[in-house]
């Protein structure tokens, strides 16, 4: 299944879409997408649910993030080789980890706003990882059971805050409309392999990143087990898994974002996103 939510701010529905590609309706169905749609029983529930029986969305405007109650939003850094080395950073021997606050969270097509002063503000098309039951100490093995399904991120980040202005990563992660999500979240079994997903991104129409989840320094089960050792993940918890080469901070010279970009990106299967770039307004935050 392919969930995802529509709507203004506030007033978000749920909604999947078909095998033909048309959004359908859930709101006779169930109130939101939140964590406990997104457990295995709430899942099959869903199954359950012809979609033909649904009425179509002819117009569904804002696409929001695909499910509410997201209590973590887990970041994974430095997790391709190659990413790495355009950072000048070395190959990490354990996973790296670091937090976004669910309030960067933002729909897939919502504007990007530079924060105030911004002048190193970067893409990252990430692979998110959104979970459906409790994991605490999870194996490998087991880990993927855990997982309701997977999304794009885009993990934006600012560099001169992330790496210039002392601490840790989080405030040049943090920021407002720094993680947008979806179109849609796409559950395991329509994915098939996470570790077989082409990605890619473009700014203004020229491509800067493609890259492959197979070639991730930690794959999907090995990061949700490790999580899983530092943290309890619950059902709508969200783990980024880090981006392939192709940044702006890895150019020569670098290139970053400004008011008026244009960015795009995409993972098979699982959609697109695109997301103008605008100058600080607190209004296009609030509203």
């Amino acid at each position: 299944m392919k969930l995802m939510r529509h709507g203004p701010k506030g007033a978000e529905r749920p909604a999947l879409v078909d095998a033909e590609g048309r959004v359908r309706d859930l709101s006779d169905v169930l109130a939101d997408i939140g964590p406990a749609v997104l457990s295995p029983d709430g899942l099959a529930r869903l199954r359950a649910v012809d979609p033909n029986t649904l009425p179509v969305v002819a117009a569904p405007g804002r696409c929001a993030p695909p499910w509410s109650g997201c209590a973590k939003f887990v970041c994974v850094g430095l997790n391709y080789s190659d990413h790495a080395a355009e950072t000048g950073a070395a190959v990490p021997s354990e996973p790296v980890l670091f937090l976004k606050p669910t309030s960067a969270m933002v729909g897939c097509n919502d504007p990007v706003v530079l924060p105030q002063g911004s002048v190193k503000s970067d893409w990252e098309v990430e692979l998110g990882v959104v979970i459906g039951s409790r994991a605490r100490y999870v194996s490998e093995a087991d880990a993927l059971a855990h997982v309701a399904g997977y999304c794009i991120v885009n993990d934006v980040s600012e560099r001169e805050y992330q790496f210039e202005r002392g601490g840790q990563w989080d405030k040049g992660k943090g920021c407002d409309t720094f993680g947008p999500v979806g179109p849609w979240l796409a559950t395991r079994d329509e994915v098939g392999d996470p570790q077989a997903l082409d990605l890619w991104l473009e700014v203004n129409g020229r491509r800067f990143q493609n890259g492959n989840t197979r070639t991730m320094v930690f794959g999907v089960a090995t990061l949700v087990s490790y999580i899983s050792r530092f943290m309890t993940l619950y059902p709508g918890d969200l783990i980024s898994t880090g981006t392939p080469p192709g940044v702006g901070l890895g150019q020569k010279p670098p290139r970053y974002l400004k008011p008026g970009d244009d960015m795009c990106l995409g993972i098979t299967g699982l959609g697109e996103q695109r997301q103008r770039v605008h100058a600080w307004n607190p209004a296009m935050i609030d509203n």
